[in-house]
């Protein structure tokens, strides 16, 4: 996790995910074995962006913002575990997806984050209780209760969806 600037216009002093906007360069191309399950693919697969684009943008943003660099595995890297859209009348808006990844899958410095943009400061690996006593927006504390409960070996009925996209807001889970 890392500490958005003090200035920033969108969650300023946050402490947050790795984590931004998809961008063209991430494409459309087809999905690449070894990053997702194909039950996280379906569960991506109707939100309106294709899963490889999704899985690129993370990788894209986890490098820029880390300097670390996801590396498939011979099972799933990334595991789809949770999804929010932000509330209307917001100063920014977001359609974010939460990816869950093991640490083993991280290549480069991972204790000095020496290839990290500036975009994030106070980069860290920290445990699940410290990261709930830090200044979070609300949907992290939600999905760091989702990512405790999958840790546990609770099963995930789904994944859920908070979605603000209209005048209602609505939880659902993606199945």
């Amino acid at each position: 996790m890392g500490q958005r600037g003090a200035r920033a216009v969108f969650m300023p002093s946050k402490f947050v995910f790795p984590g931004g906007s998809v961008d063209a360069q991430d494409g459309n191309g087809p999905l690449q074995p070894g990053w997702i399950s194909d039950e996280c693919a379906a569960r991506l697969a109707g939100g309106g962006t294709a899963p490889a684009t999704l899985i690129a943008a993370a990788r894209r943003e986890m490098h820029e913002e880390s300097g670390l660099t996801l590396v498939p595995g011979p099972a799933a890297t990334l595991r789809f575990v949770f999804r929010a859209i932000t509330p209307p009348g917001r100063t920014r808006r977001f359609d974010a997806r939460f990816f869950l990844a093991d640490a083993v899958h991280a290549q480069g410095d991972a204790t000095g984050f020496s290839g990290a943009s500036d975009e994030l400061s106070h980069l860290q690996w920290i445990g699940l209780d410290a990261a709930r006593a830090l200044d979070l927006p609300f949907v992290t504390e939600v999905v760091l209760a989702e990512v405790t409960a999958l840790l546990a070996g609770i099963p995930q009925q789904g994944v859920p969806f908070f979605d603000n996209s209209g005048p209602i807001p609505t939880f659902r889970r993606l199945t």
